[in-house]
């Protein structure tokens, strides 16, 4: 007589259990329509606003939300949500040329670490995690006080202060697509290693700098608000949602409002572009991938 043995059970979900899959593309589908919002938001200002943003109306303090003035006014009489607006242009600029710099400075720094294995790659790594003990917004606050805080100092110091991690992020897709066998080929039939980096390199680990590019966005937006908060990014009277919170605390008894309205316009960026880097791993990464 012989006995069979049961197959095992397949696992139940959860009653309420939410596929990754559809969580991480949730994800994506919810950062974009936030940062939809703030793009919008930068459009629409470049071409109209309620009121001048940088207007100041002294018989206007202080006044709460209503049929004229959606979000009220400030402390000089300024329409909030015209700041708010005119604030996303800001934002979006700071982000775009801080990304960008640190992907010029960061990216080719690490393609050429990760090809030359090493003492070469030992001794810019070494360099790499020196600037890396620097975060960006302390470097952007040493560069405001040397060389006076604007806009364009604190572009420069986030995207200076961010290439290291476009580095770490670049070297190790590089080291991953050097062990691959196309590109033992193309080394092998003679190419040199500026051929490979272009052809081969840099399209396998675009996906991958892409999520960081979305990422890193988040953190200058956010950076950015931080300086303008202290005095060290955008100068008055051009709108910036961190000046905007420096101005505001000294009313939040009078009219607490004007905290929250920048507060959530810096949240709903932070957070869609966190989304978004979220929703885009799932999709560019290999890795990712290879765990669904």
């Amino acid at each position: 007589m012989t006995t069979t043995t049961p197959a095992p059970a397949a696992p139940r979900l959860r009653k309420n259990a939410i596929p990754s899959g559809k969580r991480r593309n949730g994800n994506l589908v919810v950062g974009i329509i936030l940062i939809g919002l703030v793009v919008f938001a930068a459009v629409l200002s470049a071409f109209w606003t309620p009121f001048d943003p940088e207007g100041v109306f002294p018989g206007e303090l202080l006044l709460p939300p209503g049929a004229e003035h959606l979000l009220g006014t400030d402390n000089f009489g300024r329409d909030v949500l015209s700041s708010i607006l005119r604030g996303a242009q800001i934002s979006l600029i700071v982000g775009i040329v801080a990304v960008g710099i640190a992907a010029i400075l960061g990216v080719p720094f690490g393609i050429v670490a990760g090809m030359n294995p090493g003492r070469l790659d030992q001794f810019m790594m070494r360099g790499n995690d020196i600037l890396l003990a620097f975060p960006a917004l302390l470097l952007a606050i040493i560069f405001g006080a040397v060389f006076g805080a604007n806009t364009t100092t604190a572009m420069v110091a986030l995207g200076i202060g961010s290439a290291p991690s476009f580095a770490s992020i670049a070297r190790s897709g590089t080291q991953q697509v050097m062990s691959r066998e196309y590109v033992q080929a193309s080394k092998a039939s003679g190419k040199n290693g500026w051929f490979v980096g272009v052809k081969h390199v840099l399209p396998n680990i675009s996906g991958i700098l892409i999520v960081q590019a979305s990422v890193s966005f988040g953190i200058a937006v956010l950076a950015e608000a931080a300086l303008s908060y202290l005095g060290l990014g955008t100068t008055p009277p051009t709108p910036s949602w961190g000046r905007m919170l420096q101005d505001a605390q000294g009313y939040l008894y009078v009219q607490p409002l004007l905290v929250v309205w920048p507060g959530i316009a810096i949240a709903i960026a932070v957070l869609g572009f966190n989304l978004l880097g979220d929703g885009l791993r799932d999709r560019l990464d290999p890795r990712m991938q290879v765990k669904r």
